[in-house]
């Protein structure tokens, strides 16, 4: 498919119409509204207004983001199919009832749809996108599908032979999708938010008063993301002297956590306190502290992977184990087996974090090697190439 062109589609007499859907996690809400962020950038820059309704769950972290941005918002019907191996729990009552609310939903979709009348359809993953992407197939309206992840959801693997076109975040998805999908699939990447890359170093050593950091020593940021992960709290907690002697850490642990953590750290010797920074949650300040890292401890979550690899960071990931379908493993391994990231194994151990992360510290030709590798699975213009698909099916 040739996505070219950066152009506005003709007809700026009034503003382009965009329905977005997807949403439950941030891993598809955030990707979408930094797409309609930077669609109406370019259309702006063109004189063209955006006219966007976010299509989603009531009382869901779409609504809230939509809610917060100004986008108007509507809610329809939907349902979580519970996975199981077991086949008979696939038609377990929980099942049975959510599905049933499917058809709720596509009527509601399509009603908006039809009113709407929206130029193209951004699908971006969760079950709230199923109901809406039917809709837009039934209505003859262009539809775009993306993955963030190196798998196929399941909302996404339902709705790539009804897409006009899927964006995918990697080429190694690209064999997964359905046969009629593959002609029209375009690598896009996973949109990144713009100020993830504009970080630096300095500004997080001020913000965060790292004076009494060594800055002759490489520095690692933990994070289990914004709730912090008790798992790798107490991973990096056991290994802490030995981590301190060779780096500098901001370790992000989760407000919840915090009180736990400083109980426990509390009897640092001086030296190596004074490398050490434990914090609830990084806010503003992330782009900054993204840029001082030289390691990173994290999940591999799929929007994790696309920040670090536009930013180039060496990572040991420690994937969570009860992401849907596995993908955080999947994620780790897909990098992993690149060289381009280190990911821990299954149950892993405060000797198996030590193990990945030494060679990372302890050598700076390792370290540089993995970051290269990692940047060359990143695309930091990913919303610009997922928006030039939009623009692309609107105008045919």
């Amino acid at each position: 498919m040739n996505t070219d062109t950066g152009r506005v589609p003709a007809d700026a007499q009034r503003p382009f119409r965009l329905i977005v859907t997807g949403g439950g996690t941030g891993g598809h809400t955030y990707p979408a509204l930094t797409a309609v962020r930077t669609l109406q950038a370019r259309l702006a820059a063109a004189g063209r207004g955006l006219d966007v309704l976010w299509v989603g769950t009531a009382d869901s972290l779409e609504s809230r983001v939509a809610a917060g941005e100004g986008i108007r918002f509507a809610a329809v019907a939907t349902g979580k199919i519970r996975r199981s191996s077991n086949p008979l729990k696939l038609v377990s009552p929980a099942n049975v009832k959510d599905m049933g609310r499917v058809p709720l939903g596509v009527a509601q979709a399509r009603k908006l749809v039809s009113g709407f009348e929206p130029d193209v359809v951004l699908a971006t993953g969760g079950y709230v996108a199923v109901p809406v992407g039917m809709a837009a197939r039934m209505c003859r309206r262009p539809l775009v599908v993306h993955e963030q992840t190196v798998r196929l959801g399941l909302a996404n693997r339902s709705l790539a032979r009804k897409a006009t076109c899927v964006a995918v975040s990697s080429e190694s998805t690209l064999p997964l999708l359905p046969e009629p999908a593959r002609a029209t699939a375009v690598v896009t990447g996973n949109p990144v938010r713009p100020e993830v890359l504009t970080g630096q170093a300095d500004k997080a050593v001020q913000a965060l008063g790292l004076q009494r950091f060594d800055r002759r020593l490489p520095t690692v940021y933990v994070t289990g993301g914004a709730q912090g992960s008790q798992q790798i709290n107490h991973l990096v907690r056991d290994i802490l002297p030995w981590l301190l002697t060779c780096a500098n850490v901001v370790h992000q642990c989760g407000p919840a956590n915090l009180p736990e953590l400083r109980q426990h750290t509390a009897a640092l010797p001086p030296e190596l306190a004074a490398r050490y920074l434990l914090t609830g949650y990084v806010g503003p300040e992330l782009p900054d502290v993204l840029a001082l890292a030289d390691v990173v401890i994290s999940r591999s979550g799929a929007g994790t992977l696309a920040e670090l690899t536009a930013l180039g960071k060496a990572a040991v990931f420690v994937p969570l184990a009860t992401s849907a379908g596995n993908e955080q493993a999947h994620n780790a391994r897909h990098l992993a087996e690149a060289g381009a990231a280190v990911a821990l194994p299954a149950d892993p151990t405060p000797g198996t974090l030590r193990d990945a992360v030494a060679p990372l510290l302890t050598d700076a030709g390792v370290r540089t090697a993995i970051a290269q590798r990692a940047r060359t699975y990143g695309r930091p213009d990913a919303a610009e190439r997922l928006v030039d698909v939009l623009l692309s099916v609107a105008a045919r």
